[in-house]
């Protein structure tokens, strides 16, 4: 006779992934970007599938899609499961959407088999963690965590469309975002199931890991202004080359950030003006992401780059400036949650393996107010953000299977 773990729909879980990755802006890869015609499509989606499991299904004041599986006890606080719908520009199909599925399929085996746990639990499909449309992250999970700042509404994105806007085409009233917010009472914890996005647990030879925590973030927009003049008749020691200034600065990024255990930086994106191949650049637009475990070691890190920044645009006659776009400390995962993961992974005959994670997540938001955890499933060559990411059918099924048995044991 099959245990109920071994009852999860692994086919049911990659048929529906693959139905997602249809509600894309491009052929390559995945692009869904949030309140767009691609995320309402998804959103259709999920709540149809959400009301097939059992749940019934609402959207919140800022669009996250939540379905909601009463337990024997309806009053008692509430196990919240799931992660995010929306993509980066020409992404996989299983970022974040691999964590709402499996956690539909979750409560579509305790409804198949008749079973209601004690706590209720909702499944939440986050309408923004990537932060791609309005480069402000995790829009969704912050509004439920009652930390999103009205100013905020007001950010627009690559046409001018300012969040609010996005918000009223899509029949959403933008000011009463607040109305999200939960109470960290009516709360039990918070539990996210995501692909590792790395190469460890591939390396191991395992299906899944347990969370530790998740590096703090600083992303700052910088901007390196020179001067403009023709290609041909300025000599190079005179010239006040802005997209060279910024080239040295970025090796002394690197050359910084590889001084350092445990920290990441990246420039991720630049734009130059005015941009034609017969003239120096003038002015250089581009963003710094800086990652680490350890709060301290980002921020020495972090003023050491500006620093030095400012330090090469001074020798080469520049100007040089950092506006923060957002900073979030690192997290740790409750301490209860890890627990029980590993206990679970412990029964299934895996290492519970703990795993930092150099990437942000829901998670984090919801941390200011309740309990985390999370589970990594393995993806191959650890690739993500990238339209060849990929996660096997049976490693979907161990991770559901896990995911099903650490919720059930949070709930009982």
């Amino acid at each position: 006779m099959q245990t109920l773990y071994q009852k999860v729909n692994a086919d049911r879980i990659v048929r529906r992934i693959e139905e997602l990755a249809k509600c894309s802006m491009t052929k390559k890869g995945v692009t869904r970007l949030s309140f767009s015609r691609e995320s309402e499509m998804a959103n259709e989606l999920v709540a149809q599938w959400m009301q097939e499991a059992g749940m019934t299904v609402r959207r919140d004041g800022l669009n996250n899609i939540i379905g909601r599986y009463e337990g024997k006890w309806p009053d008692a606080p509430v196990l919240l499961i799931g992660s995010h719908l929306d993509s980066i520009i020409e992404a996989g199909k299983y970022d974040g959407v691999l964590g709402v599925i499996a956690a539909i399929e979750v409560i579509q085996t305790l409804y198949e088999n008749g079973m209601r746990p004690n706590n209720p639990i909702e499944v939440i499909g986050f309408c923004d963690e990537e932060g791609v449309r309005f480069h402000t992250t995790l829009l969704g999970s912050r509004a439920i965590a009652g930390n999103l700042r009205e100013e905020e509404l007001f950010a627009k994105d690559a046409n001018g469309i300012t969040l609010a806007e996005a918000m009223k085409e899509i029949g959403l009233d933008p000011f009463q975002y607040h109305t999200a917010a939960r109470h960290p009472k009516t709360i039990l914890g918070y539990l996210e199931l995501h692909i590792e996005q790395g190469p460890i647990l591939e390396q191991m030879n395992q299906a899944c890991g347990v969370v530790s925590g998740i590096a703090g973030q600083s992303r700052y927009k910088f901007r390196v202004e020179g001067l403009v003049g023709h290609a041909g008749t300025v000599p190079l020691p005179l010239r006040k080359d802005a997209l060279a200034g910024t080239a040295e600065m970025i090796l002394a990024i690197e050359q910084i950030v590889l001084q350092y255990e445990n920290l990441m930086a990246t420039v991720g994106k630049l734009s130059v003006f005015p941009g034609a191949s017969n003239v120096i650049p003038g002015l250089v637009e581009g963003t710094l992401d800086v990652r680490s475990i350890d709060d301290g070691t980002r921020r020495t890190a972090l003023n050491r780059i500006i620093e030095e920044c400012k330090e090469i645009a001074k020798q080469r006659g520049l100007v040089c400036e950092f506006t923060k776009v957002m900073e979030s400390p690192a997290v740790l995962c409750s301490s209860r949650f890890i627990d029980v993961i590993s206990s679970v992974l412990e029964e299934r005959k895996m290492k519970s393996v703990r795993l930092v994670s150099g990437a942000g997540h829901d998670a984090m938001a919801l941390a200011s107010i309740t309990d985390i955890g999370m589970i990594f499933v393995r993806c191959k060559n650890g690739l993500s953000h990238h339209p060849d990411e990929f996660v096997a059918a049976e490693d979907i099924k161990i991770g559901t299977s896990v995911l099903l048995d650490v919720a059930l044991k949070l709930t009982s």
